[in-house]
């Protein structure tokens, strides 16, 4: 009899779904992340109260309690606007890979923005002026000096938040997406065999992070060099 009790395909289309949806929401984030760092440093009080307001709630407010007002919030919002659309009361639910995503990112965007300004606020003026010196415009400036060294400086705290993301995904198994740790529960109360499907998808969520942990070394490690 297999070790997976017939689950392994199952497992194995849990963990490609884990990536997708980490992926996803780390490409969504990172923008998050950006614009509300780029908020935090703006010389308008606004926009700087409306990052820093944006960071201490996300990051004041546990993850699950997001992805639950995400899910169950455009749940609510999309029915209102299908009742008012055919002129009677509907109810949809939106699919829970988008709803994830949109939780995860937002989450992400939080932390990431801190990681982000960060790496701004490390970024030596020296170097910012030598290359104003040198004729570079504002644009070149910003991709050929800003850009890799906030990448720099920001990527050892992206890198951490990033492995917090990957295991944050196992959350959104609660609104039924069937990731990794759904279909490991699912395999559990499937055979009563709960130590052994938990088993797995702790040593499956080690073997993620240890393989992207890797990885962020592997960055780290270029971007020294580039610098």
């Amino acid at each position: 009899m297999s070790f997976f009790l017939g689950w392994g395909r199952e497992i194995t289309l849990g963990v490609f779904l884990t990536i997708v949806t980490a992926l996803m929401s780390l490409s969504f984030g990172i923008v998050i992340g950006l614009a509300v760092a780029l908020l935090k440093r703006s010389t308008r009080n606004w926009l700087k109260v409306f990052g820093d307001a944006y960071t201490t709630v996300i990051r004041g407010t546990p993850e699950l309690l997001i992805i639950l007002f995400v899910y169950f919030g455009s749940t609510i919002a999309i029915s209102k606007l299908a009742s008012l659309w055919v002129g009677k009361e509907t109810w949809i639910t939106p699919p829970v890979l988008v709803s994830g995503v949109i939780a995860l990112s937002v989450v992400f965007g939080g932390y990431a923005a801190e990681s982000i300004r960060g790496g701004m606020l490390a970024v030596p003026v020296g170097q910012v002026e030598a290359a104003a010196a040198f004729g570079l415009s504002s644009f070149q400036s910003l991709f050929y000096v800003k850009i890799p060294l906030i990448w720099r400086h920001s990527l050892p705290a992206l890198g951490n938040n990033w492995l917090a993301l990957i295991k944050s995904t196992s959350l959104i198994s609660l609104i039924s997406m069937e990731e990794l740790m759904r279909k490991c529960t699912l395999a559990a109360n499937d055979t009563s065999h709960y130590f052994r499907f938990y088993l797995i998808a702790a040593g499956l969520y080690l073997s993620l992070t240890g393989l992207n942990v890797y990885i962020i070394h592997r960055l780290e490690k270029k971007a020294r060099q580039c610098g």
